[in-house]
């Protein structure tokens, strides 16, 4: 596998996890009384815990996208 493998599997990674974010932040700030009412048929959370545990996850898989593709990528960029 060569560097220029790696770095774009690096950066496709990034795009679809990036769209992936976008996704799933536009389906929460458009959609979140009906993804509210869809989760609270299983859980009994009140709307400022869901709030509260979706924008920690979303935190969460940005810091994630940055630390695994992104950062490897540019490092990768910059050596090759």
């Amino acid at each position: 596998m060569t560097l220029e493998t790696v770095r774009d599997f690096l950066a496709w990674c990034s795009v679809i996890n990036v769209g992936l974010l976008l996704f799933w932040w536009l389906w929460f700030v458009f959609g979140h009384d009906f993804m509210y009412r869809f989760h609270g048929k299983w859980f009994k959370l009140s709307v400022e815990k869901f709030d509260e545990i979706n924008y920690a996850l979303i935190g969460f898989f940005k810091i994630g996208i940055i630390l695994f593709n992104v950062v490897p990528y540019f490092a990768l960029r910059i050596v090759g």
